[in-house]
């Protein structure tokens, strides 16, 4: 199934300066391997040496954190757009 992700600035250099790219996979992890097959490198900034999503990036399905739904096992139907995200930290 075709999905479409969102590539955020910081990780643009390993799609050739695009900032959305298409993707196939029945789940996150499927789409993250497609993603890896077609940009090498991109993986190992969305996961961890244990294969988990960094602490410090967010993968949203839709409009819903993978957190919250089945992380890497989550379904990506279709159509779906997958947003990933690094966090922003700081403050005054």
């Amino acid at each position: 199934m075709s999905v479409s992700v969102r590539i955020p600035t910081i990780l643009r250099t390993y799609t050739g300066g695009e900032s959305e790219v298409s993707a196939e996979g029945a789940t996150l992890t499927d789409v993250l391997d497609d993603l890896e097959a077609n940009h090498a490198g991109i993986r190992a900034r969305i996961l961890d040496d244990a294969g988990e999503i960094r602490r410090f990036v967010n993968v949203y399905v839709g409009n819903d954190d993978v957190r919250f739904l089945e992380g890497l096992a989550t379904p990506v139907p279709a159509g779906t757009q997958i947003s990933v995200i690094p966090a922003v930290a700081g403050g005054c």
